[in-house]
């Protein structure tokens, strides 16, 4: 016996977009976060990381409407035109907020290259983060680098790893502001 459905509220009906979560880089972090954050440091967190949660988290956040993560530290999706082939482009990444701006790392996990959507953004820089319009900017004022990139490592303090990792190849990890659209 099969079932026809002829309900057009049933047909229609969309998925719920929830907003942006804020992510205050000085709020104070309870066990949860700092056990997650010590195990995304270890050697399997970053495996997992890599390997694992990149592939898992995209479809986590839809399904959930951005309300669950995989652990304590906040992601979201980030929507971009690709630099070299014009087409959309998605990756999760971790983030935080500078007042109403988002704040993102281009950190590729201590990689000595950049990861590909730094190229995306800064050839074209509106782009969707969570769900939500933006205009991406490249930090290069020194001082607010550095006043950010401390905020980061409340936020996530692999940051640091990251950056003991790319200075020795000479590569300083780019940060991007989104300003809301």
């Amino acid at each position: 016996m099969s079932i026809a459905l002829t309900c057009p509220e049933v047909l229609t009906s969309t998925v719920q977009v929830v907003p942006l979560r804020y992510v205050d880089p000085h709020q104070k972090r309870g066990r949860l976060y700092r056990a997650t954050v010590r195990f995304g440091r270890s050697r399997a967190g970053q495996f997992m990381a890599r390997h694992i949660a990149r592939h898992t988290d995209p479809y986590l956040f839809r399904l959930t409407g951005g309300r669950v993560n995989m652990g304590a530290i906040i992601n979201a999706p980030l929507v971009s035109t690709g630099a070299k082939t014009g087409q959309r482009r998605e990756v999760q990444l971790t983030y935080f907020h500078d007042g109403p701006d988002v704040i993102l790392l281009a950190s590729n996990y201590g990689g000595s290259k950049h990861p590909q959507w730094y190229y995306n953004l800064k050839a074209h820089p509106d782009c969707e983060f969570g769900g939500q319009s933006f205009t991406a900017g490249e930090v290069t004022d020194s001082d607010e680098y550095a006043r950010l990139f401390v905020l980061a490592e409340r936020v996530y303090a692999g940051y640091r790893d990251y950056r003991d990792q790319t200075s020795p190849v000479g590569r300083r990890i780019p940060m991007f502001r989104l300003k809301p659209r």
